[in-house]
Formats: structure tokens, sequence, C-alpha cells
């Protein structure tokens, strides 16, 4: 079982804490922190970025470099959940396009479960970028 806690702080602003013990300010009117809807792409980018390193190091795929960015449409109404997210994965190195390509995809349908429940809202593609190392 995982736990989490947000503890009021002052205005829209919330303490966030989690079994890791890892500390985050959570901010509703994204002036001191980040809003949850934001962290909740944060976390996607986070995890499947965490899939594609652990796939291409497991392959010896000899790349830098790793930037995943997340650009989201939500919904018109409440609650206004994501509908439509890509995904732009920046990947350094001088590695194989079809290991970069088989390590995002395996994210997607296997590995990534921020994906997979985003999934039920939103339709989520990807692009792969590449650049020198």
């Amino acid at each position: 079982m995982n736990n989490a806690r947000a503890t009021w702080i002052e205005k829209q602003r919330f303490n966030g804490v989690s079994d890791s013990g890892h500390t985050i300010l959570v901010d509703g009117d994204k002036a001191a922190g980040n809003s949850p809807m934001e962290l909740v792409l944060i976390g996607l980018c986070g995890c499947t970025g965490y899939d594609v390193v652990s796939i291409l190091r497991k392959k010896r795929e000899p790349f830098t470099s790793l930037e995943v960015r997340a650009q989201a449409e939500r919904a018109a109404d409440p609650p206004s959940v994501y509908t439509e997210i890509k995904l732009i994965y920046r990947v350094g190195g001088k590695v194989s396009r079809k290991a970069v390509e088989d390590a995002v995809r395996l994210s997607k349908e296997k590995y990534c479960s921020v994906s997979a429940m985003l999934e039920k809202t939103a339709k989520i593609t990807s692009k792969i970028e590449y650049v020198d190392a």
C-alpha cells in the first residue's frame, strides 16, 4: 500500500509528502509551486523517462541525455481531465533509432503505470527527437 498526504499551509498551498519522506510544495494558484495537474504531467514524464532509461541501459545503448516533455489539452468542463497528451522524447547520443522506438513503445504499452492511468481519459501520442552527442 502506498500512502501520501497534503497538509494545508496557506492560500491554495499544501505541503505534500509520501512514503519516501520527500516533500513537495503543491500550489493550486501556481504562485509558489506546481499545481496538482502539473504534477500529474511531471509524474508522467518521469515515469516514462525512467522506463526508457532502464530499457536503453539494458540494451547497452550509448545515450548521453534524455528529456521528456509533455504538451497536454484539458477538457473545458469540470472535472477538467487531460484529453490529449503529446510526449516528446529528446534523446542524445549515438543510439539505435529502433532501440529508442522500442523503449518508448514498451514504456507506453507495458511499463508506465502513470500512462496506463491517464489513457483512461487522454489520447497519448509520442514523438522522438534525436540530438547529436
